[in-house]
């Protein structure tokens, strides 16, 4: 399927790109309903199928920190998921993901498998969703040293205790002996960056990774996070809703509504002069620590999910909320595009919007 941001990203635009979405797009099985009708290359209505994702476009270079920010039902933890195959059964995918050169969707489940072993590791958001209650902390960490990397148990036990205290947790023999409901939110999400790390990968995804901690705990694991890459070079993709903590972690910013990228930019540019509505809307809902106000601006509307944008029809899926929106805002379906500033973005009077 052809999507309207393929063009988004030049050739040329980034030399040699760790990670590189273009024109991305998931769909999946919609049972017993007839939501999320899509077009099929031919252009007839194929019913049965619920728009998730529906034109992605980044590029991660080697190293660098992107936040992808959006609000629940964007699309923008399906995407991370997408990058190393945890797609729903079902699912079905447009356009290109590329790892190091590698399209990820060609891939083979072993091929797969070896991906997340050695190259990319993900922090989920519920720690406790992903580990197994009956084994200890022990094996979760040394698992895969030992299975898919040959390490004698002994060696990994040593190494896992060191990545242990790397992220704040002391007396480490002791901690591989005791089992995920022993330990807090904060210290097993920890323990996940651990095993994160051991792999030594050359990026991890981190999906809203302080959601489900307190402000103290949130603080600890995005400075280890931060710290973590700085020391090892290790690229970092920031999947979040919350627009200041990501401008404060990450050296760019991409904003996701209804399923498409809408805007990139360099964070302190995206947060200084945003180029797009939906994104200026987000900043300004921003409760300051200097000013004392008593209710805080709103987008108006709510957001939608990509499939509702579809069956709304092929104008800008921002367009019913946008305080800027022309009439043929709601007729036309925007090009992702590149600015002269640099500013990547899908709306088609964004040369204005930096103005207002």
């Amino acid at each position: 399927m052809t999507s309207p941001h393929s063009p988004a990203i030049p050739p040329d635009s980034d030399d040699d790109p760790l990670l590189a979405l273009r024109g991305f797009g998931l769909d999946l099985p919609d049972t017993g309903t007839t939501h999320g009708l899509r077009r099929d290359r031919a252009g007839a209505r194929e019913p049965g199928r619920r728009v998730i994702v529906d034109g992605v476009d980044l590029v991660l270079r080697r190293g660098e920190a992107v936040g992808l920010v959006g609000e629940s039902g964007s699309g923008k933890s399906m995407t991370a998921r997408a990058v190393i195959g945890l797609t729903p059964p079902g699912a079905r995918t447009h356009g290109h993901i590329v790892f190091d050169g590698r399209r990820v969707d060609t891939l083979s489940r072993r091929e797969l498998r070896a991906l997340r072993a050695r190259r990319i590791a993900m922090v989920f958001q519920d720690p406790r969703a992903h580990v197994n209650p009956v084994h200890s902390i022990g094996d979760f960490l040394t698992e895969a040293l030992v299975t898919e990397r040959g390490v004698p148990r002994r060696e990994a036990e040593r190494r896992v205790i060191g990545l242990l205290a790397d992220v704040g947790i002391p007396d480490g023999a002791r901690r591989l002996r005791q089992y995920p409901h022993e330990l807090s939110g904060g210290l097993l999400q920890r323990v996940m960056i651990a095993s994160v790390l051991a792999a030594e990968p050359d990026l991890v995804l981190a999906d809203e990774p302080t959601t489900a901690l307190d402000v103290t705990a949130q603080s600890d694991v995005m400075a280890i996070l931060d710290e973590a890459r700085r020391e090892r070079g290790t690229a970092l993709l920031l999947i979040t809703h919350d627009l200041e903590l990501a401008a404060a972690t990450c050296d760019r910013l991409a904003v996701m509504y209804a399923g498409r990228t809408v805007e990139t930019q360099a964070a302190h540019a995206l947060t200084e002069r945003p180029r797009h509505p939906y994104s200026a809307g987000l900043l300004r809902s921003r409760p300051g620590l200097d000013e004392r106000v008593h209710r805080l601006p709103v987008i108006p509307g709510r957001p939608v999910a990509a499939f509702e944008a579809r069956q709304a029809g092929a104008g800008c899926s921002f367009a019913p909320r946008c305080p800027h929106a022309a009439p043929a805002c709601e007729q036309q379906q925007p090009q992702y595009r590149e600015l002269t500033d640099g500013a990547r973005v899908a709306c088609l009077r964004a040369e204005e919007v930096a103005a207002w």
